[in-house]
């Protein structure tokens, strides 16, 4: 018995070097690493959720009650009796198609650019380096911007064009990387395969690769969508921040007229700030209320749109 535990020991160890290697202590102390990093990822990630869940249930909490108050969506914010919030939700869902309707195509055509038609020199560098320094410019300085440019420069005054265009030079940015890397992801066999079945390099993009990368293209218009719809620092110099009592009725020239993009508009996350800007009797109520609504937006807008992105993928790769 105690030959073979020797020859046991003497199995588990190698020399390496000229040194002996105990191959079991090694794998233990690899064990032991692989336990301490699994658990610290796993406590990180616990906090991170639990701190989402926390925001999200603290506000849902504050506002959910305000937010279910009959009227509340559908009163306008200049009502002397219980005023709400139909106006900025309005006004919010109406800025993000817009800025959506300019920033997607732009970006998707710069991205397949990009990845697919533009040769790799500095032109294409310096680009790539524009777009990730767009990306992170803070918005209050994207807002500056937009109110001497397009309110000033342009003649649009404190409109919803001049905010959207304000929103899109920032969403642009994040677009095109997202859909850049959605369409670096897709296979290279499923590229050579199109172009050896004598399709085009357009023809391939168009019904080879777009598919393929749709669900993450969708993933990165929520969360592109997500920021615009949230977004007031760069709307407080853009598109304002006054309430308007809104006339379905009015003509398309008037400032009461919800399709006027010529008009101000004030967004829900605008409202929040302005609200809590002007503290008085019954504010910090409506304020919650709103963010309440604000944060059940956005998450149905995440759902719905991620379920979309699978059933684009579904549809058009026949999976």
């Amino acid at each position: 018995m105690a030959s073979e535990k020797n020859t046991t020991s003497k199995a588990a160890c190698v020399e390496q070097g000229g040194l002996a290697v105990d191959l079991d202590a090694h794998a233990r102390r690899i064990g032991r690493a692989d336990r301490v990093a699994t658990g610290i990822l796993t406590v990180i990630v616990v906090f991170v959720l639990g701190l989402l869940a926390a925001i999200v249930a603290y506000i849902l909490i504050k506002g959910l009650g305000r937010a279910l108050t009959p009227g509340f969506l559908t009163t306008s914010p200049t009502a002397k009796e219980n005023p709400g919030i139909s106006s900025e939700l309005f006004d919010s869902f109406y800025m993000l198609t817009i800025t959506l309707l300019i920033s997607v195509p732009i970006s998707l055509g710069a991205a397949i650019f990009l990845v697919e038609y533009a040769p790799d020199n500095w032109v294409t560098k310096a680009a790539s380096t524009a777009i990730e320094t767009l990306s992170s410019l803070p918005s209050i300085v994207v807002g500056m911007f937009g109110s001497l440019f397009f309110v000033v420069t342009l003649g649009w005054g404190i409109s919803i064009i001049a905010g959207a265009m304000a929103l899109t030079m920032f969403n642009i940015p994040i677009l095109v990387r997202v859909i850049q890397q959605a369409l670096q992801d897709v296979l290279r066999s499923q590229r050579d395969a199109a172009l050896a079945m004598g399709l085009t390099r357009w023809e391939a993009t168009i019904h080879v690769l777009l598919p393929a990368a749709m669900p993450a293209i969708v993933t990165g218009v929520v969360i592109s969508a997500g920021r615009v719809f949230g977004e007031a620092a760069a709307l407080i110099f853009t598109s304002g921040s006054a309430a308007v009592n809104l006339n379905f009725a009015a003509s398309l020239s008037s400032s009461r007229n919800p399709f006027n993009i010529f008009r101000p508009a004030e967004t829900l996350a605008v409202h929040i700030w302005k609200l809590k800007m002007e503290p008085t009797p019954g504010n910090d109520e409506i304020v919650w209320g709103t963010a309440a609504v604000l944060i059940i937006c956005v998450l149905l807008f995440n759902v719905l749109a991620r379920l979309l992105g699978k059933f684009l993928a579904k549809k058009m790769t026949s999976e």
